[in-house]
């Protein structure tokens, strides 16, 4: 295989930014770098590596090793390379006689107090103390230490105090203290990088070792969040991969794109033959930079997880055992299936829903697959369940529905806003670059019901956070507006340049009623009306200015209302078009953009163009050859309702799993039973998978080619790494189903052979991918788009000159209470979200070590509430609304408000999502996740529902044993 990886060295200390260009000569080349970048990094910009230890790139210069010294021609003494920076006309020396002896006395000493059990080492050949006594040529070692760290007695057979046994705690990775060296290397990581400050050095002089905080903490009971940047700074086998202690260090690598969330971070996939070793993050990744979390870093075991499945299978009725069968007898199946079902019911009756969790082309194709080949727009995509608001919010007013940064805004930001998300958990490698911004002063403004993780955080807290009652987002965001409107806080500049004026007058005058004041709405969004005012003028006059928002503004009934007013008050202080403003959707899964952006909507094509538009539909008419239906499709509950209702026959699912993760979970399950051909493909026999009649295995994002695009509008690529398991990437399943069926008709075929020309096809028929091909993806190793003749690199920034619609839009924002009422009957409001170690439905994480962290759903309830329940924490409880009614543990804790609780979605045990209700955002559908009034009270267990649904699950899967 030929490896695809663009060299990363590492450059010994971190680029400096000046623009300012300095001329020095080293080792008697002339180079020229910015002012600030120091010697080290200087000399590798040409080739000429200092011997190092405690210095790395990805955290700044620290100078404690003394290895790295060098000459300076008129300076005494020999400084550290890391530590010194460049300036003009230096003339320096990195390979003199003297340097060599001191390196080698540097060396031996720290070589006297290492085991020099190299052969067996599990870092051997990937080991920079290794490298560094070979670069500086040692050869033996004169001094013999009495007091060692590395042996468990001393020379007098005693216990030496010195050693400590090496910590195994965490899943992914072994301390042992006994091979480290103080570089320090992964505190500063810690510090610097993550953000997390979990590492510390204890003691003094040769009593000083890391420390995962309290002597008596292990690395899985201190504050560590597994992120990995300890363990790839270490230069040692001190902090090692247990993968690494396992199989061995790897042979080649290739640069993909992380499956989990929307940051998009790029790694290198480490590979021995076709055994995958490790990810690393790569640190050319224009997204993460270098850095990971505990999903992307080391979630991966799910890939070759004993539950995937390999085969396809079928059954006639979901009440009998699946059936393996061969690919071609599945085809068969489906097809017939399906042209039956329209043949019935008409081509209205079957549909699609893509993926969020696939690759660009392969959502194109499936969007295709219902309109080219069913010849109707009944396709849809998570995004229905999570993000839709944004589409039609943003749409309606900058006239994109995309965020307007990229990540690397946030370091230009001098107020960050965040609004219904916990970056910290669902988004932790942007959170860790976020935290890095606000240590160095950016003020921090909290949206959100809950006290999370970002709310406050080692070495910066928010200056305000707004406790808003759940269900109360247009009123909060209404009164932060009227608070810039009336105090004349507002950008008039921007606003008469880039905005409709009478359209701003007629918002002004709307905003301004007193019905709008903080004083006014704080008895219904429960925060007080001070911080609310706190936060306006914070917002409105702190400099750069930048909004991050999540399903916390999305999953309400008022969700496009909320994303309109997010925009309204970009708007209204003008912080839109340049670096460090902003505003910016943190979306949840990895391609939920892209799945967007490929047309999975039942009214839109791709690139966001509606399908009544008949030049629109001529385009893809003359790509496809088809007549394209010009009236819109069913949405995902449209579908599940009409099902009921036996007018929707057929679905095909690839790489979701509604069962589990959308509202009203009975309504589901009805609906699924009702169709008379459900078909799945994914990688796990998953809820949706009940009540389906074929099984298509899926791939892996480790399986296949293509591109996701992430939350901040990156397209990056997807390489194959290792071949598909089942014998097929999902992107030619889907094509064979359509063959099948298409075979069937009488019509043409589809003749794809690789992503690569499906993304060609992309490019043709969409104007925001115009100049999107892999051959550019590979030079530049990403782009934003649009990427087309006015942007042929892309654009990290839009609205810079003006909004894609013309003018911005100011839309009035009519605060409307839920349906959902809490009262004596149902008297809290349940809230739900996310937490670090899980993702989504689980259907990955949970068939990893991640589950070390979240082994099950848990119910955040108050001490007041608990109390006035009889409930301690850890017990049984029965959460109970109007649509149902589940049991899981109580946890207590003050992060939640009196009256609110709170719990996440990860565990099909728990199915969260039978209590939530079917209200839904009134533009879109977006299911109302973060509001449902429930009540909680004691209890001895599972309740009888989810007995009878283990049950039922249980039959469902049954295989018949290969004959």
């Amino acid at each position: 295989m030929k490896d695809f990886i663009i060299p990363d060295r590492d450059f010994g200390t971190p680029a400096a930014k000046s623009k300012t260009l300095v001329t020095l000569t080293i080792d008697g080349f002339d180079v020229t770098v910015p002012e600030g970048t120091s010697i080290m990094r200087a000399a590798a910009e040409i080739g000429i590596q200092v011997p190092k230890l405690c210095a790395t790139d990805s955290v700044d210069a620290f100078g404690s090793c003394r290895l790295c010294l060098v000459e300076i021609e008129g300076r005494a003494g020999t400084p550290a390379s890391c530590t010194t920076p460049v300036a003009p006309g230096l003339k320096v020396h990195t390979q003199t006689g003297k340097l060599k002896q001191l390196r080698r006395g540097v060396m031996e000493l720290y070589i006297s107090d290492h085991p020099l059990d190299c052969l067996t080492c599990s870092a051997n050949g990937d080991c920079e103390l290794q490298d560094m006594a070979g670069a500086v040529g040692l050869r033996d070692v004169r001094y013999e230490a009495v007091d060692t760290h590395f042996r468990a007695k001393n020379t007098s057979g005693e216990a030496n105090p010195q050693w400590k046994a090496k910590d195994e705690s965490n899943p992914y990775f072994t301390y042992d203290p006994a091979k480290c060296i103080v570089c320090s290397r992964c505190v500063r990581a810690c510090e610097e990088v993550q953000g997390t400050f979990a590492l510390t050095i204890e003691g003094r002089g040769f009593d000083s070792r890391v420390s995962f905080g309290m002597r008596s903490d292990t690395a899985l009971s201190s504050d560590c969040v597994s992120c990995g940047a300890c363990v790839q700074a270490c230069p040692t086998a001190t902090l090692q991969e247990k993968s690494i202690i396992e199989i061995g260090t790897p042979s080649h690598s290739v640069i993909t794109t992380c499956a989990y969330c929307g940051v998009g971070c790029q790694f290198k996939a480490e590979m021995r033959g076709d055994e995958l070793v490790r990810m690393t993050p790569y640190k050319n990744g224009k997204a993460n930079r270098g850095h990971s979390c505990v999903k992307g870093r080391f979630a991966w075991g799910y890939a070759t997880h004993k539950d995937r499945i390999l085969k396809p299978m079928i059954r006639d009725a979901i009440t009998d055992p699946w059936r393996e069968v061969t690919w071609a007898e599945a085809m068969e199946f489906a097809a017939s299936r399906i042209t039956a079902l329209q043949a019935k019911y008409g081509r209205q009756s079957v549909g699609v829903i893509t993926s969020s969790r696939c690759t660009n082309e392969e959502t194109y194709l499936v969007q295709k697959l219902a309109r080219a080949v069913f010849l109707n727009n009944n396709t849809d995509t998570c995004a229905r369940v999570c993000h839709s608001p944004t589409g039609y919010g943003l749409g309606q007013t900058f006239g994109t529905s995309a965020g307007t940064q990229d990540f690397d805004s946030v370091e230009a930001a001098d107020v960050i806003m965040v609004i219904g998300a916990n970056p910290a958990a669902g988004h932790p490698v942007f959170a860790s670059r976020m935290k890095k911004r606000l240590r160095k002063g950016a003020k921090l403004i909290v949206v959100d019901p809950r006290r999370t993780e970002t709310v406050e955080g080692a070495h910066y807290k928010a200056a305000h956070h707004l406790a808003l009652t759940p269900g109360t987002n247009v009123a909060v965001v209404s009164a932060l507006a009227h608070v810039i409107v009336t105090e004349k806080l507002y950008n008039e500049d921007f606003i008469r340049s880039r905005c409709d004026w009478d359209e701003f007058m007629d918002y002004a005058e709307f905003i301004s009623q007193p019905r709008h004041s903080p004083e006014a709405v704080q008895m219904v969004t429960g925060v007080p009306a001070e911080e609310i005012r706190g936060a306006a003028r914070l917002y409105a006059t702190g400099g750069n200015a930048a909004i991050y928002y999540g399903l916390g503004v999305t999953e309400h009934s008022q969700g496009s209302t909320t994303v309109i007013g997010i925009a309204n008050l970009a708007m209204l202080t003008g912080n839109i078009g340049r670096p460090g403003v902003g505003v910016n959707p943190l979306r949840g899964q990895n391609n939920v953009q892209g799945s967007c952006d490929m047309g999975s909507f039942p009214h839109e094509l791709p690139g966001y163009r509606h399908v009544k538009g008949p030049e629109v539909r001529a385009i893809f008419e003359k790509a496809w050859g088809v007549q394209i239906d010009p009236e819109p499709g069913l949405r995902i509950p449209n579908m599940l309702d009409a099902a009921v209702d036996g007018t929707f026959k057929g679905l095909y699912c690839q790489g979701e799993d509604i069962l589990q993760s959308d509202p009203d979970t009975h309504h589901v399950a009805a609906g699924l039973a009702a169709m008379e051909c459900v078909i799945v493909h994914d990688l796990f026999l998953n809820e949706t998978a009940n009540y389906a009649h074929v099984f298509f295995p899926g791939s892996s994002f480790l399986e296949k080619d293509g591109t996701f695009t992430n939350a901040e509008r990156r397209i990056n690529r997807v390489r194959k790494v290792m071949a598909p398991k089942a014998h097929y990437a999902d992107w030619e399943v889907t094509q064979m189903l359509a063959n099948a069926i298409l075979e069937k008709a009488g019509r043409p075929t589809w003749t794809y052979t690789h992503p690569a020309q499906v993304m060609d096809e992309i490019a043709l028929t969409t104007p925001s991918f115009a100049r999107v091909t892999y051959d550019l993806l590979d030079e530049m190793g990403s782009v934003q788009w649009p990427c087309n003749d006015k942007a042929p690199e892309g654009t990290p920034t839009m609205h810079i000159d003006g909004f894609v619609r013309g003018k911005g839009r100011f839309i009035v924002t009519e605060y409307v209470p839920t349906d959902e009422k809490s009262g004596p009957r149902f008297p809290l409001l349940l809230t739900t979200g996310r937490i670090l170690s899980q993702y989504n439905v689980g259907a990955q994480t949970r068939r990893t070590a991640n589950t070390t962290w979240h082994p099950e759903d848990v119910l955040e309830i108050h001490p007041h509430d608990a109390e006035n329940r009889g409930i301690h924490e850890g017990d049984w409880v029965r959460l109970a609304s109007r649509s149902g009614e589940t049991t899981l543990r109580a946890t207590i804790t003050d992060k939640v408000a009196p009256g609110v609780v709170y719990t996440t979605f990860h565990h099909p045990d728990t199915q969260a999502n039978v209590i939530t209700t079917d209200f839904s955002d009134w533009a879109t559908n977006c299911p109302e996740y973060k509001v449902t009034a429930v009540q909680v009270s004691p209890s001895n267990g599972p309740t009888e529902w989810q007995e009878e649904y283990s049950a039922q699950a249980a039959l469902s899967r049954r295989i018949l044993a290969a004959e």
